[in-house]
């Protein structure tokens, strides 16, 4: 079996639909001109003198991705062998997390020695390994490995409005997390924080399940969402689709005070995007020295150690911590990169339910080192780093392999989670960065007003 295995370990939730880069109704009018928000459609300068295109039912419409190569039986039962191996060799969990793991591998062998269609097979081994029930471990078929690994290196060629999101399944909607430049979301007035609700009326959540295949649909079609602003009743907006390339924005900004301090503001969406460290160290340039720095993480489902190292190295140094795995452990070693005074600047980081893995590492080893101080609501507590098995077909295992130990506290992250200083209750949607109580609250907590 040709198993290579990666020395790029990864600390992120299973890869999903979302976040996603948003776009669906049928439009028969010819696109004309571009016009700003308030005075119309917006009209994207590449659908600008085309009909608008009708789309499929957002209820019918079908997820798109290149299928992947077919193999053999035989091919399947050495893919699957590899991952059976790597995982008894790697696993965090010598029990397995005390799931009958031989018996799991028995009952999908058999199905595979059966004969399997290639995405059967491929459905298979990803059963398997959420069986393990870590909530982490994840395996990817050659098509989703190709797609993963453009996410990380910040390549996007999609045709949306322009928008990053994640879905509140309670709450029965997806969230704004951040607003591409010069798309349809941005010239239509969409902000972070907002909520689509349904597209051509028909729900983006339904019964605890999130379908953002409802979203998709031509470039240059005109779908009609129905969009909820913090404290404000639903609405519906017409926003054209068209072909987005941009980089993922970051938020950063000065937060307004009343005792003139300079105190800044950073929105992490993810550590699952090479382009967020140098965007990251372009705005502490920009701040110059501050009185003050609040890092966002609440709802950042973590990344890559190759996002995580070069942006805590504004704020640590040394030692953080360890990973851990079954017979071995490795320092979480940070070189110092200061900006300013990134290094010794009164830190507050924002924390909440949707802070995860690298996310929880990066917000927790500041605060059990007394570099940061937490505000918001305990993290997820999911903080096993993540190793990768890749096969001779080119699907991919992300295999749960280490734990984290904090150099300070040695407390236990795993289903604990990090817990803040202050505790502050608020989902992302039921406020804006104008009236943000944890953004308040951190103000407070730093001395100022």
């Amino acid at each position: 079996m040709n198993l290579k295995r990666s020395l790029l370990a990864l600390l992120l939730l299973p890869a999903l639909s979302w976040p996603i880069a948003l776009g669906t109704a049928s439009a028969q009018a010819v696109a004309s001109s571009s016009k700003p928000a308030g005075a119309g459609l917006y009209i994207p300068p590449s659908c600008q003198g085309r009909p608008l295109a009708a789309n499929p039912s957002p209820g019918t419409a079908k997820a798109t991705l290149k299928p992947s190569p077919p193999l053999t039986t035989a091919q399947q039962s050495q893919v699957f062998q590899g991952l059976v191996n790597a995982i008894n060799d790697l696993y965090v969990y010598p029990d397995f997390n005390g799931r009958d793991w031989p018996g799991l591998v028995a009952r999908t062998r058999a199905r595979v020695e059966s004969g399997l269609e290639t995405e059967t097979f491929y459905a298979e081994l990803q059963k398997l390994v959420s069986e393990l029930g870590d909530e982490h471990s994840y395996f990817l078929s050659p098509a989703r490995v190709a797609e993963d690994e453009a996410r990380l290196v910040g390549r996007r060629d999609f045709v949306g409005v322009g928008l990053l999101m994640m879905p509140l399944l309670e709450k029965s909607r997806v969230t704004i997390l951040a607003v591409f430049p010069e798309s349809s979301a941005l010239h239509g007035g969409l902000k972070p924080h907002d909520s689509i609700l349904a597209v051509d009326g028909i729900p983006l959540v339904e019964n605890g399940k999130s379908y953002p295949e409802r979203i998709l649909g031509p470039e240059c079609s005109a779908p009609v969402f129905t969009v909820e602003s913090p404290g404000q009743a639903a609405r519906r907006l017409t926003l054209v689709r068209h072909r987005q390339s941009a980089a993922l924005p970051v938020d950063a900004r000065l937060v307004p005070t009343t005792d003139s301090s300079r105190i800044g503001y950073i929105f992490l969406p993810t550590f699952l995007d090479k382009t967020i460290p140098d965007k990251v160290k372009r705005a502490l340039q920009e701040f110059g020295p501050l009185d003050a720095l609040i890092l966002d993480n609440r709802m950042n489902g973590g990344g890559s150690s190759s996002v995580l190292m070069p942006i805590l190295s504004h704020f640590a140094s040394g030692t953080l911590g360890h990973f851990v795995k079954r017979a071995a452990r490795r320092p979480l070693e940070v070189t110092p990169d200061p900006v300013h005074n990134s290094q010794t600047v009164p830190l507050v980081i924002l924390v909440s339910k949707n802070t995860v893995s690298y996310a929880e590492v990066f917000s927790g080893s500041l605060q059990d080192t007394g570099r940061a101080r937490l505000v918001g609501q305990t993290t997820k507590g999911n903080v096993e780093t993540l190793h990768a098995a890749t096969f001779a077909d080119g699907s991919k295992l992300w295999i749960a392999a280490e734990r984290f130990d904090p150099r300070v506290s040695h407390a236990n992250w795993e289903n604990q989670g990090v817990k803040p200083e202050v505790e502050v209750l608020a989902d992302w949607d039921t406020f804006t960065f104008a009236n943000d109580p944890g953004v308040a609250a951190a103000v407070r907590l730093l001395g100022h007003k």
